[in-house]
């Protein structure tokens, strides 16, 4: 309280009833607490992002939980990042994640493929999923197609979203997922979407993959068998038939398929004469 005119408190509680207000004694006016606190944690935040984006690449796709504010603040966090979008300075691509754009001539640069799905390829540092499809067939040389969209192969399933623009669709994955079977995944995931993969023919995708196989060791040889059989038994069938034509033991495959079920494949004789093996007509 004040002790008599004309002694000076910076700041002295008038009103019991309004705990939150002081007055301020030379300006002659209140000042509110929790308007000074909402203030200082606004400035906070502000601080916060500012270091965040100054050592983010453009194009690294940030979610809220990267700039390390406490839960209760978050909404003050996403009002101070959607005021940034309005400015152009962040670009928005879903609820809590957010980029900074790369200007160029031609306009703003969208972020790779791996940023914009990033959420569904990693969790708490436990690989979930990974690109496949198209995408990633062109990497693998099956194609030379460029996909504007994405598939995601992940042990959850998903319906298709569309996220900046992009449509990402996800493929059921019955294998556990690891960085080092990925590889392996995406050519039995080649095999699965034959007739599909754009820019080539079957043909010449089984003449490839074939040669990727011949390639790997001989303990990824062993480890690609064992991870077919989680797939639809065409995709065993069609690997059984690669096994057989660059004779590599095939008993892992073949005691799975019933031997009457046959496969319409577009694959010619002249690519697997022993097709027929394999019941693929």
């Amino acid at each position: 309280m004040m002790k008599g005119y004309g002694m000076f408190y910076n700041m002295t509680i008038v009103k019991e009833t309004h705990k939150s207000q002081v007055y301020d004694v030379k300006n002659k006016t209140f000042i509110n607490f929790a308007l000074v606190r909402e203030k200082e944690i606004n400035m906070v935040i502000a601080r916060l992002i500012k270091e965040k984006l100054s050592s983010t690449p453009a194009g690294v796709v940030l979610t809220t939980r990267d700039f390390g504010v406490e839960m209760r603040y978050q909404p003050a966090l996403a009002k101070a990042l959607n005021r940034l979008v309005l400015q152009g300075e962040l670009q928005k691509i879903a609820k809590g994640k957010y980029y900074i754009p790369k200007k160029t001539i031609f306009g703003n640069l969208k972020p790779a493929d791996s940023e914009l799905v990033k959420d569904f390829l990693e969790q708490n540092g436990k690989i979930v999923g990974y690109i496949t499809g198209t995408t990633a067939f062109a990497s693998m040389g099956l194609t030379t197609q460029i996909s504007s969209s994405i598939l995601v192969g992940t042990n959850k399933y998903r319906r298709p979203i569309t996220r900046n623009g992009v449509k990402i669709s996800f493929l059921l994955q019955e294998n556990a997922i690891t960085s080092s079977n990925i590889p392996l995944l995406r050519l039995l995931d080649a095999l699965r979407l034959i007739k599909d993969i754009p820019a080539t023919s079957p043909d010449e995708c089984v003449t490839n993959i074939c040669k990727t196989i011949n390639a790997l060791s001989k303990e990824q040889k062993q480890e690609l068998a064992k991870l077919s059989l989680a797939y639809t038994p065409y995709v065993r069938a069609l690997l059984g038939a690669i096994y057989e034509n660059i004779e590599l033991e095939t008993e892992t495959i073949s005691k799975t398929l019933n031997g009457v079920t046959s496969y319409k494949l577009p694959i010619s004789d002249k690519v697997l004469a022993n097709k027929r093996n394999w019941n693929i007509i």
